[in-house]
């Protein structure tokens, strides 16, 4: 008894039984796995403690690993139920870490064919950890059995596990997909959605087949709310397809379904169908107003899930549809007070998104009473709203920008501070009113902030925005500050802000040498020869290099200038390095995988089943959606292109431009292009797929007709193109001498030599073909495809510096006859150019008449442009359309090319 005691009080103080255990001592605790009779309370117990340490990180060698699997295996001797299922779970752990786990298949076959349904499902899901590809057909005849099976655990089982199986094997899966057809037919709820999931796995990369489905079971009435759920992203990720092809029709039955899902009688369905339509791009407000009525009734539900969803899809909506929630804003007033802070702090972001002028500052302070009782991700949330309500109020500036700057001095982590700060950040490039307040507010901080990435973002927009506020010299303390209280990293960043203000503020330029002279005896080495570089350049005192060197730097590519220096080092170093060669790059927006529509993340309630909601619906944890990098289309493509012979010669790579589909989804041959600018020459990357599977596609070109001036250089063809793969044929084709005439339209046929083939194996039936070609569409080459984005930090300063001998100046008139607004204007005129705005002049303010666009870009050959824009609203849109460039060419091309 005392013993018991002794547990309990331990428990009291808080300790965890299995938190200090030792990996050797447990492993040594594994050789009671070998004693006769099998004691299966202990063994249990060395089990959970095994997958404890695993789980929380431990690491276990290969030789280790190897034998507690071996001794796990004599644990199959023992008949209780708790330790073989401990063992299953042991088996799946330790199947990616140890050798010869194949050694266990028989005997979870056995279990998985047996007649102990308690054993039958974790055997599936054990066995399918340990089988590769080449054991797979031993044990497929089970694993359609399973799939069918009367069991719901067994059945669901056996499919979850084979959506594992699909990433390893997916030519097996594929043939099993009759049997998940008829589990789609069962009247579990769990085997219908896992049944579904799969299926629709196997038939995801014909989007006939997925059309045909879901066409199939949207006259059905699924039993399933989650298989409708699911069904509901399927139907929803066709129709974007359908909008992005241009196959859009007026009534589409896939809609239909939709809207027919919010009077199903799943509140689940009801959610997820409403979710779906508000977030459609081809929603009308008609369609939109009956979806925020359904989530206008959840507001006043008596479950906190669905007020929880409900709310949090009108913040969405509000972000984008501010009138359609307006009808919702009393239920959002009684939400304000609501129990959950969650729930209240949704309320209230979305009534500033929706909310009048007036109510802005009642709606701050009932936020601030309870702001510090959120987490921070509902502060994000908060924080979000207010960037919202900036743009839309801006003469509000000043009681947001205390409001932040009071959230900056609380608690919080990385993510919560640098929203806040970006937030800073948008008002005063926006509002040139709260620039001072702004920048003061941030020197405040980094006085304080604890987070390295964050100071050197800071004192970045103080090197850039400090030297034109009204008095420069006040920021140079705050900053010089950091080069004394800081780390090396916000060390090397304070010498460089420190700089800007020495290149553009000359009365200052005698302080800011003796600054510099001070850090060039710091301890780091980074921060001593920027101290360096920067007062060499200074002391010349001359203008141009200071605007080339420090003020007006332009940004590369950091992994091509990384690759650009190996190539350099590994070459005969007879020659400097040139900055110039590595190309100045925008970045490209990251795609949606197509299996993300299956995990948008899950939140769900406690409770029965039928009184679930689950906001984001059960996914399969295991399709869990990998985090995508951003990375720009140069760099995805640097690869690709260096493989071409003879590609160094047409020098730097300039821009990289979006996929352009040259051919209908549907045809029996598919083809993209990427357009590839250099300064003198174009590279046509054409990505062709073969759809159709018994047909080889052999010498795979384009030929293009090209038009006067532009001349072939290469053509590179594809030797091979099989069944569903992926291949690329390149042009290499040369711009005319003449710029204006660099804007052509050019002809492309796709030819190649055609071999019938085994579907099954791909295997041409004789070495004899014949030639065929296939029209595609027309290639444009434009003004955009030419000109590669380049932000400038300061605009105005930027425009007026140009006003020199050494730049030129193209002015004209136009009238917009195709716009109806002049945000529209704005849209097609960045979308046409392809230029980077500036100065947040890209968002029209609500009600204008009258705006002027900045905006800037590099044109190929590394001729700067910039460009502005004044737009006036009257019957139409009129535009005075204003160039300044290094190249008169330059200049008249962009606007002959808007005219």
């Amino acid at each position: 008894m005392s013993s018991f005691k002794r547990d309990n009080k331990e428990d009291d103080d808080g300790g965890i039984p299995l938190q200090n255990l030792e990996k050797t001592a447990v492993l040594q605790e594994t050789r009671m796995f070998n004693e006769t009779p099998v004691n299966a309370r202990k063994c249990t117990h060395i089990l959970t403690k095994i997958l404890y340490l695993i789980n929380q990180g431990e690491v276990l060698g290969t030789r280790e690993a190897t034998e507690c699997f071996f001794a796990m295996t004599k644990l199959f001797q023992s008949k209780d139920v708790v330790m073989r299922r401990m063992v299953y779970l042991g088996i799946k752990e330790l199947s990616s870490i140890a050798d010869d786990v194949i050694i266990v298949t028989s005997s979870l076959t056995k279990d998985m064919t047996g007649k102990e349904d308690l054993y039958r499902a974790p055997a599936i899901r054990a066995l399918c950890s340990i089988t590769d590809t080449t054991m797979l057909q031993a044990v497929e005849r089970y694993m359609k059995q399973c799939i069918v099976d009367r069991n719901p655990s067994v059945s669901s089982a056996a499919l979850v596990s084979s959506l594992h199986l699909a990433s390893t094997a997916g030519d097996v899966v594929k043939r099993w997909a009759n049997e998940a057809q008829e589990a789609l037919n069962s009247d579990n709820i769990m085997v219908q959605y896992h049944g579904l999931g799969l299926l629709y796995h196997i038939r995801k990369a014909d989007r006939l087949a997925v059309t045909k489905l879901v066409n199939k079971l949207t006259r059905q009435n699924l039993r399933s709310p989650y298989a409708t759920c699911f069904l509901i992203r399927i139907a929803c990720k066709i129709m974007e397809d359908e909008a992005a092809s241009g196959n859009t029709t007026e009534e589409s039955p896939l809609f239909h379904f939709v809207e027919c899902c919010l009077r199903n009688k799943s509140e689940m369905v009801v959610y997820e169908a409403a979710h779906a339509v508000v977030n459609l791009k081809r929603t009308n407000p008609r369609e939109l107003s009956t979806a925020v009525s359904i989530l206008q009734l959840f507001c006043g539900s008596s479950k906190a899930t669905l007020r929880f969803a409900a709310v949090r899809t009108m913040n969405k909506v509000a972000t984008l549809h501010p009138p359609a929630v307006n009808v919702c804003n009393l239920d959002l007033e009684n939400l304000i007070s609501d129990s959950n802070r969650s729930v209240a702090t949704l309320a209230i972001t979305t009534l500033l998104k929706t909310g009048a002028e007036s109510s802005v500052e009642r709606l701050m302070k009932q936020i601030a009473t309870f702001v510090a009782e959120i987490s921070d991700e509902f502060k994000l949330v908060v924080v979000q709203a207010i960037r919202a309500l900036c743009t839309k109020f801006p003469r509000k500036h000043a009681v947001t920008m205390n409001f932040l700057s009071g959230m900056l001095r609380e608690e919080g982590g990385l993510e919560y501070k640098t929203a806040i700060v970006d937030t800073i950040i948008l008002i005063i490039e926006e509002n040139p009113d709260a620039k001072e307040s702004g920048l003061a507010h941030l020197c405040e901080f980094i006085e304080d902030c604890e987070h390295t990435s964050l100071g050197v973002r800071i004192l970045h927009l103080l090197g850039k925005e400090g030297p034109y506020s009204k008095c420069p010299s006040r920021y140079i303390r705050f900053i010089y500050n950091r080069v004394i209280l800081e780390n090396a990293t916000v060390r090397a960043a304070a010498v460089a802000a420190i700089a800007q203000f020495g290149a553009i503020c000359p009365d200052l330029l005698p302080n800011v040498l003796v600054l510099l002279n001070r850090c060039q005896m710091d301890c780091d080495d980074e921060v001593r020869d920027r101290a360096t570089y920067y007062h060499s350049i200074l002391t010349r005192t001359n203008a141009d290099l200071n605007k080339r060197f420090i003020s007006d730097r332009e940004i590369v590519s950091l992994p091509l200038l990384e690759k650009s220096l190996n190539d350099h080092l590994k070459g005969p170093l007879t020659e400097r390095f040139d900055l110039a060669v590595v190309p100045k790059s925008q970045v490209v927006q990251p795609e949606v995988n197509e299996e993300v529509i299956m995990n948008k993340g899950t939140l769900s309630s406690h409770g029965s089943l039928r009184d679930q909601l689950i906001i984001h619906v059960h996914v399969f944890i295991f399709l869990a959606a990998p985090k995508i990098v951003r990375v720009n289309r140069e760099e995805v493509n640097t690869e690709k292109l260096l493989a071409i012979p003879g590609i160094h010669q047409a020098g730097t790579l300039h821009k990289s431009c979006a996929p352009v589909q040259l051919t209908e989804s549907e045809t029996e041959y598919t083809v993209s292009c990427i357009k590839h600018c250099f300064a003198q020459h174009v590279v046509f990357q054409f990505d062709c797929v073969n759809t159709l599977s018994d047909q080889l596609l052999e010498n795979v070109r384009v030929d293009l007709e090209l038009p006067e001036g532009f001349v072939s250089r290469a053509v590179i063809p594809c030797a091979k193109l099989p069944y569903g793969e992926k291949e690329s044929t390149y042009v290499i084709v040369q711009f005319p001498e003449d710029v204006p005439s660099s804007i052509a339209t050019l002809g492309a046929t796709l030819r190649f030599m055609v071999k019938d083939c085994d579907p099954t194996t791909g295997q041409p039936d004789s070495d004899e073909g014949y030639n065929d070609e296939y029209i595609l569409e027309d290639i444009e080459i434009t003004v955009a495809d030419q000109i590669q984005k380049s932000k400038k930090q300061n605009f105005l300063a930027a425009w007026e510096s140009a006003d020199t001998e050494e730049w030129v100046e193209a002015e004209d008139t136009f009238e917009l006859s195709s716009v109806s607004s002049l945000q529209e204007a704005v849209n097609t005129i960045l979308k046409f150019l392809g230029l980077a705005p500036a100065n947040l002049s890209e968002n029209v303010p609500d009600g204008a008449h009258t705006h002027t666009l900045l905006c800037s870009g590099t044109f190929r050959g590394n001729v700067e442009v910039l460009v502005r824009s004044k737009l006036a609203v009257s019957d139409g849109v009129t535009m005075q359309l204003t160039v300044r460039s290094t190249d008169m060419e330059v200049a008249e091309l962009i606007t002959s090319a808007v005219g």
